[in-house]
């Protein structure tokens, strides 16, 4: 069994009107991670595992770093020393570990009841709204930017020609980057469609100054909440998915000044919150 860059080679029987064949094909890699902090004073350092994930392999550091923004965890780039990945036992336990600044105020017990409640279906849309805005103070600019319908059309297709584990595997997620122009800044792919948003948002905050309240965040999927949650975290001021929004999105992204696009298609695409952000053509 073969590998390469996130994508595995797999023996398989395909059936067709010609019978079972024996042949190969490409699948996405899907490998657990832990994802800790090192935080405290400097003569007394503690770690803390918030969380294990299960991701694509590759970018682990961006994946961390856009997870410490999009949870609240941190607020800046500089919050954030530096990211260590280390691989131990005979079964290569993966673990990245961020070291934080001695100024960051880190509680582990805070962070267990915030992963528990926001991973938990009986919190209502009401409070889960509630504890987004308490962990971002980024809100975009209304009506800004302004961005033509063309633009949006061309950026679905500019997205899938840069998805190159798509088009090897047909089975991951892809989140872009773009800015008003239609111009592609980042991509990135992850079996976790959360994974794919927090990679993107971590390169970003490498590469680029937050908030990202100038930019288009598109994603190949659905928009579902917590994908809107981190886009919001960002100051992300245009949110576009090629399937479908949920209510809860749709409500998050309201009450976040987020313009926020679903079914984005070749010649159309519906427009949720915020149109005045989209200029027709």
């Amino acid at each position: 069994m073969e590998h390469d860059h996130g994508i595995r080679q797999v023996r398989l029987t395909r059936y067709s009107e010609d019978g079972l064949v024996d042949t190969t094909d490409y699948a996405s890699e899907e490998e657990p991670l832990e994802l800790v902090v090192e935080y405290g004073p400097i003569d007394d350092r503690n770690r803390f595992t918030l969380a294990i994930t299960m991701r694509t392999p590759g970018n682990d550091a961006f994946l961390l770093r856009g997870f410490l923004l999009t949870e609240g965890i941190v607020e800046t780039p500089e919050d954030i020393q530096s990211c260590k990945r280390t691989v131990t036992g005979p079964a290569g336990h993966q673990s990245i570990t961020a070291a934080l600044s001695p100024g960051v105020v880190f509680s582990p017990e805070k962070q267990q009841r915030h992963f528990y409640t926001t991973s938990s279906c009986g919190v209502c849309g009401k409070t889960s709204i509630d504890m987004v805005r308490q962990v971002t103070s980024f809100r975009p600019v209304p009506n800004q930017p302004s961005i033509s319908a063309k633009i949006l059309y061309s950026m679905s297709r500019v997205m899938l020609d840069k998805q190159f584990m798509f088009q090897k595997t047909g089975g991951i997620h892809a989140a872009g980057l773009f800015d008003s122009t239609g111009k592609l800044l980042a991509v990135q792919e992850d079996v976790g469609r959360h994974n794919a948003v927090d990679k993107l948002i971590g390169t970003a905050m490498t590469k680029m100054k937050l908030p990202l309240n100038k930019h288009v965040l598109m994603v190949s999927g659905r928009a579902g909440f917590e994908l809107v949650q981190k886009a919001s975290v960002s100051g992300i001021a245009l949110f576009a998915a090629v399937g479908a929004p949920s209510s809860l999105a749709i409500e998050l992204a309201e009450e976040s000044g987020m313009t926020l696009i679903g079914f984005l298609k070749d010649k159309g695409f519906n427009i949720y919150t915020h149109p005045g952000r989209i200029v027709a053509d």
